[in-house]
Formats: C-alpha cells, sequence, structure tokens
C-alpha cells in the first residue's frame, strides 16, 4: 500500500521516496512508490504529472537521472506512475509534481464542488457525472436548468469565492458519516472523507482542494445543453476561466473597433448589421431573380442548353436554372464556377425521368449530386473545355452558352 501525501497535504510539492517497483509497459514503465505526492487518476480529476528524480550518491558520478512522470493511477490501494523511462527498484528518489497542473485541477474541483451543491441546495438535482478534460469541465445534471438560473447560481458560487472561507476535511466513520447530510454518487462502506466548502456544499470525494475558497479566483458558467433526462454544464474556473474571459474581451475589442460600438454594445450593434445584410440579400435576391427571367427570355424555346457561368451560391444555381426551365422545352444545365476551384451544376427538365443522364454526366465530368428525377444538383471537377465537349459530342443536340 502507497503512503498518501496528498491526503496529508494537498500543497506537497515535493517528496522523497523509495522505487519499490518498475514494470516496462510497451513504450513506457509502471514504477510504484512507498510514498507519493501524486494524485492517481479519479472522481473525474486527472492524475497528476511530474518528474521522478534519483538522489545523488557516490556512484551516480554527479549526473542527474531522472523519469517524467505523464499519468498516475491507482490500482488495489497502489498507487502507479507511469514514466517515459525505467528507475531501479531500491533507488531513493525525489518527486516533483507540476504544481501549475495541479494547482489548476485544484482550483476547478474545488469550483465543480460550490456549484454542485448549491444546485443540489437550490433545485434537489444531483452531479450524476462529472469530467475534468485539458480545456473544460463539464457537469452532468439529473435535472433540466436554464442559463437564466445558471447565472443566479454563478453569481452565489463567485460570492463563496469572494468570501474566502476554509475549506474544511474531515475523515469520518461510516455510522458518524450517517448522520451527516452530505452528497455522494454512491454508497461508501468503512470511513468517508467529506469536504466542505461553508454552506454550500458538503461532499464525500477523495481528490484534491484548495485551502480556502479565495484560492479558486473566478467560476464562469459558459454553457448549458439537454443532456440524457437533465442537462450537461459547461465551466471554467481559476486560471482558465480568467484566461477564457481575456479571450472574450479581446474578440469583443475587435468588435468595437470594427462596428464602431461601445463595449456593452457588441450584441446590438451585430444584431444591426445582420439585418441590414438580411436586408441587402433581399433585395440582391430580388435583382438576380429579375435577371435571371431576362436571362432566360433570351433563350426562350431551346432544346437542351448547357449554360456556362461566372461562380456563384448553390442557390442562386438552381434558381438560374429554374428560370431556363421556365421557358425551355429541353433539358437546361447550368455549371457555374471555373475551371481552378470547380462548378457547382444544376440541371432539370419537367415531367422527365433524368436520373441516368445525371448518373453518365457525374462519371465523365469527375460530379458528384443527384436530387428529384426531375431535377438534380452537385459539382463537378473537369475543366470548362471538357465539359463543353462531353455536351457536344452527346446525340441529343446541344446549345452551348456562355453568361
Amino acid at each position: 500500500m502507497t503512503q498518501r501525501l496528498y491526503d496529508e497535504d494537498a500543497y506537497c510539492r515535493e517528496f522523497t521516496a523509495v522505487v519499490t517497483a518498475c514494470v516496462p509497459v510497451k513504450d513506457h514503465f509502471r514504477i510504484a512508490l512507498d510514498r507519493t505526492a501524486f494524485y492517481p487518476e479519479g472522481g473525474g480529476q486527472p492524475g497528476d504529472t511530474g518528474k521522478l528524480t534519483v538522489e545523488s550518491d557516490d556512484t551516480t558520478d554527479g549526473q542527474e537521472t531522472w523519469a517524467r512522470v505523464f499519468d498516475t493511477h491507482e490500482k488495489e490501494e497502489e498507487i502507479l506512475h507511469y514514466t517515459d523511462s525505467a528507475l531501479p527498484v531500491g533507488t531513493r528518489v525525489r518527486g516533483e509534481i507540476d504544481w501549475d497542473h495541479r494547482f489548476d485541477l485544484m482550483q476547478n474541483h474545488s469550483g465543480e464542488h460550490i456549484v454542485s451543491g448549491l444546485i443540489h441546495a437550490a433545485y434537489g438535482y444531483n452531479n450524476v457525472g462529472f469530467h475534468m478534460g485539458s480545456d473544460m469541465i463539464t457537469i452532468d445534471l439529473d435535472g433540466e436548468l436554464t442559463m437564466e438560473q445558471l447565472r443566479e447560481i454563478e453569481l452565489k458560487a463567485n460570492g463563496v469565492v469572494w468570501s474566502d472561507i476554509p475549506t474544511k476535511i474531515k475523515l469520518c466513520s461510516h455510522e458518524e458519516a450517517a448522520n451527516r447530510t452530505y452528497r455522494s454518487k454512491k454508497e461508501i462502506p468503512g470511513t468517508v472523507r467529506l469536504v466542505s466548502f461553508g454552506e454550500a456544499d458538503t461532499c464525500a470525494c477523495c481528490g484534491t482542494h484548495v485551502k480556502r475558497t479565495g484560492e479558486i479566483g473566478l467560476i464562469r458558467i459558459l454553457s448549458c445543453i439537454r443532456f440524457r433526462s437533465g442537462v450537461r454544464v459547461e465551466m471554467l474556473c481559476g486560471k482558465r476561466a480568467f484566461l477564457y474571459d481575456t479571450q472574450v474581451m479581446d474578440q469583443n475589442r475587435q468588435i468595437v473597433a470594427a462596428l464602431s460600438a461601445k463595449p456593452l454594445g457588441t450584441a446590438a450593434a451585430v444584431h444591426h448589421l445582420k439585418d441590414q445584410n438580411q436586408t441587402t440579400a433581399y433585395r440582391l435576391a430580388g435583382m438576380e431573380q429579375k435577371y435571371f427571367a431576362a436571362k432566360a427570355m433570351t433563350l426562350k424555346g431551346e432544346q437542351n442548353l448547357l449554360l456556362m457561368t461566372d461562380e456563384m451560391e448553390s442557390d442562386s444555381v438552381r434558381r438560374l436554372t429554374a428560370a431556363l426551365m421556365e421557358e425551355c422545352s429541353g433539358i437546361c444545365v447550368v455549371m457555374a464556377g471555373n475551371d481552378e476551384s470547380g462548378y457547382k451544376y444544376a440541371l432539370g427538365q419537367a415531367d422527365t425521368d433524368l436520373r441516368a443522364f445525371v448518373k453518365e454526366m457525374n462519371a465523365a465530368l469527375n460530379g458528384k449530386g443527384g436530387g428529384r428525377p426531375y431535377f438534380a444538383q452537385g459539382n463537378c471537377s473537369s475543366g470548362k473545355a471538357q465539359i463543353a465537349d462531353w455536351f457536344r459530342s452527346r446525340e441529343e443536340g446541344w446549345r452551348i452558352e456562355e453568361g
């Protein structure tokens, strides 16, 4: 059994220990120590990373021998350090925790406790899933919440942070724990480790936490989406939350400059710009439709028409083809684009099954697409000359038009 120094002091960054086992596993090694401050993955908290260095003696010739710890796990009450190199059994080593990584996890884990506790107190919902990724924390709840409700929880949670109350950790017997109110995902036999953040939360937890809530710094709830029978909440705490807010502010500053808006008026400015763009798009679509109708009138009565034109949106290709179909009696094909980026196409003929024609065209012109029997859309990567030559070679007789 490994002595767990992190249970005694979550702020222990360096320690000495003896290597009790070193087992090769594929391209890395699994090292066990008699004592460790490395926290193993568990309860939603990732394992610690860091370094194990052999303590120098007369046999090392002054050269430092060390192994990088890239993950930590627990198996049968033994803490296993996953390393990139081997260390001899019986060697005394100095362990160093990657403190930036550990403190980030402590900030986020402690913040999650406070948020989950406040949600449970306010709505009775349970945290049924918790994960700390490299960029985001997620909490899965067994009930539904809105972002407005979570904003109230976020304010209360940050109030707990600003109060800078001490974190209390207590080991309770099974009988003692039975007489206390606390959150837990499962029944815990034997000794129960309870972590409390004032009145905000008391939860059974084996993880590492900050000494005082003020060390969390900031709690930010980012999103809430429906998930299974409840919701999944994304959040950040501490340095992660600060860096996220900094990025958001930088983005907002760019919008302020681009739209000549006030910092707190960017949303209104973007909505106004969106409305303007929509109005302009409607006007352009109307003008475009008039052009399509006029173009179709110049080709009125044509049989089997191929119109090659400049690049345009897929919807415009569709509407131009539909306009041609109103005035022409054969198959109408529009190819819009250029040889570099390829061509979007639409084709159609009323009351006609064109599926065989479309399949043959796609095969000949490196195309892909389909649709209804009488109308199809897609794209092809063949060049303009190759497209024109293929249509000219057809027995139906085609008029090839540009414009």
